[in-house]
């Protein structure tokens, strides 16, 4: 069966990197984006709520990274006066952006390579 492109569509690609320990995932762009998210919100929780996962999910991936990891990527704050919260620590935030680092080569390496294939798919003219 041939699959036919709009005119002037562009040719594109999925990319997902994972990086795994033996065969267990131990970063990828899901954690990324709650590694982002705890950044930016200062919490687990509102971390959670912004990506639309329960709490209990993404702790058990907070928990996850930090076993991975030679260091926790995530620091608590445990309650008091100001309440508690979450940061990521220099690992994770090194993590984060070598990860989008990487993404981003990846990205870069692909589409100098993708017009290959655009040069020879067909059109649905």
């Amino acid at each position: 069966m041939s699959v036919e492109r709009a005119p002037g569509a562009p040719v594109g690609y999925d990319l997902r990197i994972r990086i795994r320990d033996g065969e267990t995932p131990v970063f990828g762009p899901g954690k990324l984006a709650l590694l982002r998210e705890i950044e930016r919100t200062g919490s687990i929780s509102a971390a959670a709520r912004e990506l639309g996962m329960s709490y209990r999910r993404a702790w058990l991936l907070v928990d996850a990274m930090n076993h991975a990891f030679r260091e926790p990527l995530v620091a608590r704050h445990i309650g008091g006066a100001a309440g508690g919260g979450a940061a990521l620590t220099p690992l994770g935030q090194s993590m984060a952006s070598q990860y989008e680092a990487l993404i981003s080569e990846m990205h870069e390496w692909l589409d100098d390579r993708i017009e290959t294939f655009a040069n020879v798919i067909k059109s649905s003219a």
